[in-house]
């Protein structure tokens, strides 16, 4: 298994990212949200991952990046379970919805429950 976030792993394209909160679904598993659209990548890449903390909800910088740290080390832990066998390629943007502040437990299960919902949601089609 690869427990890696590396940089070719990472959503950064403004088109790609233009083009997920335009025609991207979503699913959401409170107080995380996940976005995502079926996409090709030049590099052959399956996932492509970003991550978002409203600077409205959370107004200082430190706080933000946080939040962003523990979504990063969330994801990078479960990836490996949840698409290693994944032939599709997906783009995916993760927000964080809450006000509030959290710890990594609770991030980690919410981000095993949102990984869930998106897997029964992708597989009925």
């Amino acid at each position: 298994m690869r427990f890696k976030y590396g940089k070719k792993d990472k959503l950064k394209s403004k088109k790609h990212i233009e083009q997920l909160f335009n025609e991207g679904k979503s699913v959401t598993a409170y107080p995380l949200k996940l976005i995502y659209l079926k996409t090709e990548f030049k590099d052959n890449s399956i996932l492509k991952t970003g991550v978002s903390v409203s600077k409205r909800l959370h107004k200082t910088a430190v706080a933000r990046n946080r939040i962003k740290r523990l979504l990063r080390e969330a994801y990078r832990l479960n990836k490996a379970l949840y698409f290693n066998n994944s032939s599709t390629s997906y783009a995916f943007m993760i927000l964080y919805l809450s006000k509030d502040g959290t710890t990594f437990d609770e991030i980690d299960n919410k981000m095993k429950l949102l990984f869930e919902k998106f897997l029964d949601k992708t597989n009925k089609k």
